[in-house]
């Protein structure tokens, strides 16, 4: 397959440039200020353990060990030049763009290793932090982290890697990158549920998006429940901490959140946090007990407004919906969507900007009033 790099002069003093590469199909891109960071997982090649010898018979063979790799080129970009430089690989898969960072020259990924040759199964999984250097040559590496969990989220800042792991529980790893031939592992907190999306708040703090869980009782496995936001205080990096944490409705509430970070909305300065979230809520008055694996019921879609604050963590100010009635949203079983879900969030001045497929809403950041809407064609 072939990969196109296009360059264009944004005030139109030049004319664009573009390269095409022969380097395979790419499912994840990391971009720094020099480079362009073209990952894949390479396809498994499952050899036969059977073959014929000259007369027709049948050998049996051992079965080769499955090999999980993911390629990596780096394209260099310079003043609207662009110049493949290297090439390289790392055992296991890559989650996304989040799990790749380029500081001091070194690149360093975060990878899940299973026996599956598919993404996201955590049979025999480990986890690893590898680091290589501008060749693209491994100089440093952790791994086996976890084993039989895979990673959910990372976030590398500056020195330190951030990883959240689950299959259970959510083991928060706190990993020391100074040393870039020689990565070590400080701390790590164990809660239940996971995070999909960090979000650094300050550099002790990280937000941590995602669900809350319930650990089955006779299986290895927890059941996801609702929306989960932490704060996780790392200031001593050898004892990670929850400091406070915000659930929002029961199993079944969903966030474009977690799997686009640009739906997340955060602004240290104004102290403020806003995601998309599509509330499922539980009867309990239709059952008699409500198990670990129930569904609720959809009532609400809309943007959640939070004041946060490392001091006194989340603090729902209110919410934002573009939905006239729920009435659509009960009847629609697990299928709900609608073109008035909202999906992004922005502000100017004091002003929150709300926005789905069909509405732009604005309301006062200060209270949540309406201000002004427009319907989109």
């Amino acid at each position: 397959m072939f990969t196109t790099v296009f360059s264009f002069d944004v005030h139109g003093d030049s004319i664009p440039q573009n390269k095409i590469f022969l380097i395979g199909t790419t499912q994840d891109l990391y971009v720094s200020q020099d480079a362009i960071y073209v990952t894949y997982q390479q396809m498994p090649v499952y050899k036969s353990n059977q073959v014929r010898d000259f007369v027709g018979g049948v050998i049996q063979l051992p079965q080769p060990d499955f090999k999980q790799e993911t390629s990596i080129h780096k394209i260099k970009i310079k003043d609207g030049n662009i110049q493949y430089q290297a090439s390289g690989s790392v055992p296991g898969y890559v989650l996304n763009q989040f799990s790749m960072d380029e500081y001091n020259g070194y690149f360093r990924v975060a990878t899940t290793t299973s026996a599956s040759s598919w993404r996201g199964s955590n049979a025999n999984s480990k986890n690893n932090i590898y680091i290589l250097d501008s060749n693209l040559d491994t100089v440093g590496k952790l791994e086996n982290l976890a084993p039989g969990e895979s990673i959910y989220s990372a976030r590398f800042m500056g020195n330190k890697a951030y990883l959240v792991t689950f299959r259970k529980v959510d083991p928060l790893f706190v990993v020391n990158m100074s040393d870039p031939t020689s990565p070590t592992l400080l701390g790590k907190l164990k809660i239940p549920g996971y995070s999909d999306y960090l979000q650094p708040y300050d550099e002790n703090h990280i937000i941590g998006i995602g669900k809350e869980a319930i650990a089955d009782d006779t299986g290895d496995f927890s059941w996801y429940q609702g929306v989960k936001l932490s704060l996780f205080d790392v200031s001593d990096i050898s004892n990670p901490k929850e400091t406070s944490k915000y659930e929002i409705g029961d199993r079944g509430t969903d966030s474009y959140a977690l799997r686009d970070h640009k739906a997340v909305l955060f602004d240290k300065e104004k102290n403020l946090l806003v995601i998309p979230v599509l509330v499922a809520e539980i009867d309990h008055s239709k059952y008699s007990s409500v198990e670990k694996w129930q569904y609720g019921d959809y009532v609400f879609q809309g943007a959640f407004v939070f004041n946060i604050s490392s001091e006194t963590g989340f603090k729902l100010k209110g919410t934002v919906t573009h939905l006239n009635n729920s009435n659509d949203m009960l009847k629609s079983g697990y299928y709900y969507s609608s073109p008035y879900d909202i999906k992004r969030s922005l502000y100017m001045d004091d002003n929150l900007y709300t926005i789905s497929d069909k509405k732009i809403k604005i309301t006062k950041l200060s209270d949540l009033n309406l201000i002004n809407e427009i319907e989109l064609s």
